[in-house]
């Protein structure tokens, strides 16, 4: 079942203790963000104390009610200009309302999840996968309606062998 609107919405409102995200992709192409990514590659200011989104809204209130948003982020460097992008725009005010993100870097070492797709994953048991054109235009999520199984354990591979967004951005990795 693909899911759009109001039921992809829902999926993020229902779910009891966790939503979890495997970004695979090295850029994502969506339409709302167009402008804001050509005017950070003018090299155009981003002001990041204006910045505030439903998304964030939405992770503040849900870490005071005890769940919890997180992500594993697959990379390799340099940093794109859009992984820069989405690092200033995204990660730092999501990680400051309460959002676990973690970088996976594989510049130096083999990808322990070469071939696994982006997908989410709802209080472990309800997985969306996340599908994409080979440019990062999204074409659509489904819902998988097999075991979630395989996708918990793609989800303990990350958070293990990832660091927290915060460290990556602290050393000096970001190439």
């Amino acid at each position: 079942m693909l899911l759009d609107g109001d039921e992809w919405r829902a999926m993020f409102h229902s779910f009891r203790t966790e939503a979890w995200r495997l970004e695979t992709l090295p850029r994502y192409l969506m339409p709302q963000e167009e402008a804001e990514i050509r005017a950070f590659e003018e090299g155009k200011r981003i002001d990041l104390g204006s910045y505030r989104s439903g998304y964030t809204d939405r992770v503040k209130r849900q870490c005071t009610e005890g769940r919890t948003n997180g992500r594993v982020r697959i990379l390799t460097r340099p940093l794109s200009d859009y992984l820069r992008f989405e690092f200033s725009r995204y990660y730092e005010p999501h990680t400051a309302a309460g959002e676990m993100i973690r970088i996976l870097d594989v510049t130096d070492r083999p990808n322990p999840l070469a071939g696994v797709l982006d997908f989410w994953l709802f209080d472990r048991s309800t997985v969306v996968l996340m599908n994409y054109e080979p440019d990062g235009r999204q074409i659509n999520r489904e819902l998988y309606e097999g075991d979630p199984a395989p996708f918990v354990e793609y989800q303990r591979i990350a958070l293990s062998e990832s660091v927290p967004f915060s460290e990556y951005v602290s050393g000096d990795v970001r190439g």
